[in-house]
């Protein structure tokens, strides 16, 4: 999938909570079986934070850095599948902090792991067909796990904002995007339950592997490329094995993959899990390197981008803040106090 007119990336930022739980807080507790080998963090918010407090700080970061007036946005899309409000929009409270309204379109989008890839193929699609000349697309999550599962050692913080415009004033310019999506009951929660549920033996095969395998053979194939021409390769990371696995199997070298892989780090923070591994990548990445960002979102489904970078990515960085400082940034805390600042405790 192409657009007519030709857009790119103008400017990003993302945002990770200071605080950290080391996963051997999550076994001193519930003495579980799930620990990673090697010792890993994941990234808590505080009392005073929600994704929409991390997608705020993330589009303030995007908007310094393109040096747009954001009140030229057309459009601000967040994904979220841990939205503070079950109605009412966080993308109207985002573009309302960063001066995008009135005339903007703001929407929330989901679909478990996903919901940032899509609304960026949606930003795309709006610039690249003359609707609009920008608009801002991201993705937030604070991920939930039920006290004790598998998924509380890995389950962080994050989320990442990207705006989208013209080619000829952007930092890296979008090639093609493929998606792939099928009815795969993996993960899922029902309303009104606090955790989620997972099919443990549909989480590899055919959940994440077949939906990133898919999309990205797909994409190689739209555009004539081998995973060589590639500097970088981004993918979603539920945790440390699934994006290196999928990257040997498609015949990627683990340096173009490995720097990027930040569950160990931040914890998987769902929709902004490869959006903030992508701006990592743009942050390193110099003239006329080419990056592969492959998604998953758990029901489910992939969607796979390429974008090339081009010689203005320096000017912008220089205006912007390095994803690597609030990945370093680090405050740990111990499972009493994450299980408040969480609300694990419920009373009444």
């Amino acid at each position: 999938m192409k657009p007519t007119r030709a857009v790119g990336v103008l400017g990003y930022g993302g945002y990770v909570p200071r605080f950290r739980l080391d996963s051997s807080e999550v076994s001193r507790v519930w003495k579980g079986d799930g620990r990673p080998s090697g010792r890993s963090f994941k990234a808590v918010p505080g009392p005073d934070e929600d994704t929409t407090t991390i997608a705020i700080q993330a589009a303030r970061n995007a908007v310094t850095m393109a040096a747009i007036d954001p009140s030229l946005l057309r459009a601000v899309w967040f994904g979220s599948e841990s939205k503070p409000y079950a109605v009412k929009p966080t993308s109207t409270i985002v573009a309302d902090a960063i001066g995008a309204l009135p005339f903007a379109n703001a929407a929330d989008w989901e679909f478990a792991c996903k919901p940032g890839t899509e609304a960026m193929q949606a930003a795309v699609g709006f610039v690249g067909s003359g609707m609009a000349d920008y608009a801002m697309c991201g993705g937030a999550d604070t991920a939930q796990a039920r006290p004790g599962d598998v998924l509380e050692y890995h389950t962080g913080a994050g989320g990442a904002a990207f705006i989208i415009g013209p080619a000829e004033e952007c930092l890296a310019q979008f090639e093609a995007s493929t998606s792939f999506v099928t009815n795969t009951p993996d993960f899922f929660r029902r309303e009104g339950q606090p955790y989620p549920s997972h099919g443990q033996r549909f989480t590899g095969e055919p959940a994440y592997f077949h939906h990133v395998r898919s999309a990205v053979t797909a994409l190689l194939a739209e555009l004539g490329a081998a995973p060589k021409d590639f500097r970088f390769a981004v993918f979603h990371q539920p945790n440390t094995a699934f994006p290196l696995k999928i990257a040997d199997e498609l015949g990627f070298a683990r340096d173009q993959v490995e720097p990027f892989v930040l569950t160990n780090e931040i914890g998987n923070t769902y929709s902004g899990a490869v959006l903030i591994a992508f701006a990592k990548a743009l942050d390193e990445a110099s003239p006329g390197d080419r990056i592969l960002l492959a998604s998953y979102g758990s029901g489910a489904g992939s969607d796979a981008i390429a974008f090339t970078v081009t010689d203005r990515v320096a000017a912008a960085r220089s205006r912007g803040i390095p994803v690597a400082s609030y990945i370093a940034r680090r405050r740990e805390i111990d499972y009493a106090t994450y299980a408040r600042y969480r609300g694990k405790l419920r009373f009444g």
